[in-house]
């Protein structure tokens, strides 16, 4: 299965999709700027305790205190602020840990008063962005991943993904991993580590101490509290670190300097990959060219159809307290032998979609599904057994339960980020019930695009509109397009715009410079 990552910037934002078969399997949005992401490390101060909770509120920097529980603190706390206080006044003055002299782990059973202390200065990492009234979810158990490599500071052992498939391949990075590992340093060897050599895992391992090295000498000495000491890396080149394989086929970014950083990264990961990247320079924006934002409108509805199933539908439902979601059947007796191998293949279809939304939504919580009744119990756990399967994908933690008595399976998904949403909706143009005829559009239009293709500056007009403007001015030998030309000689080349609403459209020249936009 061929995936494709398609990265547009636009608007101060990052928006990065990831196809596979040219149909969107994740979408994830990064805004240029955003101080608080999951994967950043920051120094912050301790602002006060909170017994009751056997808990702690951190200042980040964030408008809400960070949440940091007894249980996210991390075996070797005592180390690490022991470390942190010794660098921050110059007792310690390297990054290496095989000469500290380190402090007995914590009891795992503790209170947190008798850890830490109000004002004290703190070495933390963001674990949960903040999400609607509440601030970021932290934890002082400081991690840096790499593309085969997790580096942990003040642990002490080696750990493998359990996604590895043979025993034989564990005992064999295991090796490895306690051969390289730095003194005062552990190790988690990722699932993408399989098969490979000693030499990727050390250069891998360079490059996260590294990043240590910048934590220590650049930014702890230096850092006032609270000051982001590391930032995660920027949302591309961290979706590449953690689901580059060899099933990409191309990497396509419309922005220059983005293109650059992403091959810089590559370089670092994959070199004989670097040349599947590509820049995207064209006025067709390139979530258009690529279909994208036609199937961000029909995925982030109310009602989504599920694919290949003949007019089968999922129907998804937010509350305040869960997500649910219901499959409703189309002709699901087509090529079946019986309702229930149909209501079975139809469920199926629709288990791959619910996986495929959950991701794209990044739903979290409680979620429950109302699959098609199944009355064999065969069948119903050949359905549970399938669901398993599809949400192996996933990333987010997630639990699973068998269908209940009343055929709902349910499961709870981590959330670390808030719920993506994308409004399917358009506004009415005109609340008390009238708009303006279409002529008037037309004639908005003409008005100002006559301006532009009667300027002796302007060599090339682009319109972009809404698909069903666009037809109505291309269609035939004599549309509107055509006498335009005829009169100005001038060719205005239209692009339908997906992402636009009925009365919306923009005038660009050669160099993509917005010359007029109107939006009702």
């Amino acid at each position: 299965m061929s995936k494709e990552l398609v990265i547009s910037y636009e608007d101060n934002k990052v928006k990065i999709v990831i196809l596979e078969d040219g149909r969107i399997q994740e979408l994830h949005e990064d805004e240029i700027g955003n101080n608080f992401t999951v994967g950043d490390i920051i120094l912050g101060k301790i602002k006060k305790l909170a017994p009751s909770l056997n808990a702690c509120f951190v200042n980040i920097g964030y408008e809400k205190d960070a949440f940091l529980h007894y249980h996210d603190l991390g075996p070797q706390i005592k180390s690490s602020l022991k470390y942190i206080k010794g660098v921050s006044c110059g007792k310690i003055n390297s990054p290496r840990l095989n000469s500290f002299s380190f402090e007995e782990d914590i009891d795992k059973d503790g209170v947190i008063q008798d850890i830490l202390s109000p004002n004290q200065e703190i070495l933390v990492q963001i674990t949960k962005e903040p999400i609607s009234t509440k601030g970021p979810r932290i934890s002082s158990e400081i991690s840096l991943a790499g593309r085969y490599l997790v580096l942990i500071p003040f642990a002490s052992k080696t750990s493998i993904s359990r996604n590895i498939s043979t025993t034989e391949e564990k005992d064999r990075l295991r090796k490895i991993g306690d051969q390289i590992r730095p003194t005062g340093f552990g190790l988690i060897i990722r699932t993408v580590a399989e098969g490979k050599s000693v030499e990727e895992l050390q250069s891998d391992l360079r490059y996260l101490l590294n990043k240590w090295n910048t934590i220590c000498f650049r930014n702890i000495k230096k850092g006032k509290p609270p000051v982001k000491i590391l930032g995660e890396l920027d949302k591309a080149s961290s979706i590449l670190r953690d689901n580059f394989n060899g099933d990409f086929v191309s990497i396509t970014c419309d922005d220059e300097d983005l293109v650059q950083e992403i091959k810089d990264y590559l370089h670092i990961i994959a070199p004989e990959k670097s040349k599947i990247v590509k820049y995207y320079d064209s006025h067709i924006p390139i979530f258009e060219y690529y279909n994208i934002d036609k199937q961000i409108k029909q995925l982030f509805g109310k009602h989504v159809n599920i694919y290949q199933s003949k007019g089968a539908y999922l129907i998804i439902e937010h509350t305040e307290a869960l997500h649910v979601i219901d499959v409703n059947s189309g002709n699901i007796t087509a090529n079946q032998k019986s309702q229930e191998d149909a209501a079975l293949h139809v469920n199926k279809l629709a288990a791959a979609e619910i996986a495929r939304q959950l991701r794209l939504r990044d739903l979290g919580g409680i979620i429950v599904i109302d699959f098609i009744d199944l009355t064999s119990s065969q069948h119903k756990k050949e359905l549970y057994e399938f669901f398993k399967e599809v949400m192996k994908n996933d990333k987010a933690k997630h639990k699973i339960l068998p269908p209940s008595k009343f055929g709902l399976v349910q499961l709870t998904r981590q959330r670390v980020r808030p719920q993506k949403q994308v409004n399917t909706t358009e506004d009415n143009p005109n609340p008390n019930g009238k708009i303006e005829s279409p002529i008037v559009l037309l004639d908005r239009i003409q008005e100002h695009i006559f301006n532009f293709l009667a300027s002796p500056k302007e060599k090339k007009i682009y319109l972009h509109v809404h698909p069903f403007v666009a037809a109505y001015l291309t269609k035939g030998l004599k549309s509107i397009r055509n006498m335009w030309f005829l009169k100005y000689k001038k060719w205005v080349k239209v692009i339908p715009r997906d992402s636009f609403k009925y009365l919306e459209f923009q005038i660009q020249n050669d160099k993509k410079e917005v010359l007029y936009m109107f939006s009702n």
